[in-house]
């Protein structure tokens, strides 16, 4: 299993990004993708999750409405857009999977909002 993740990205505050999640090694629709940060010196922070099988999703009230998780199937990815970007979305993204009891996680994404 492996799961590679998009490079990093700087923008300014108010700006939009989206960072991808290429997903192989097991059956992509059978397990549910999360997105997590980590902020500086902060511990992880669940963002939400995705069904590949039918795209439904689940968000933490932190970021509902200003984030959105959605996937192309075709290509085994599953992608985080991040809209009204704020000094404080400053982190490292991951995305993650457990298939069955093992969990994978991509190699995570800088993604620096700042002026």
């Amino acid at each position: 299993v492996q799961l590679v993740q998009s490079g990093a990205e700087l923008r300014n505050p108010g700006a939009s990004v989206k960072v991808s999640c290429k997903a192989s090694g097991y059956t992509f629709i059978n397990y549910y993708i999360d997105w997590v940060r980590q902020a500086p010196g902060q511990g992880l922070e669940w963002m939400g999750r995705i069904d590949p099988e039918d795209g439904s999703t689940n968000y933490a009230d932190s970021v509902k409405g200003r984030f959105t998780i959605s996937r192309d199937n075709a290509k085994n990815t599953v992608y985080l857009q991040m809209n009204s970007l704020k000094p404080e979305d400053t982190a490292v993204y991951y995305c993650h999977v457990a298939v069955t009891v093992v969990h994978y996680w991509g190699q995570g994404t800088q993604v620096t909002v700042s002026s």
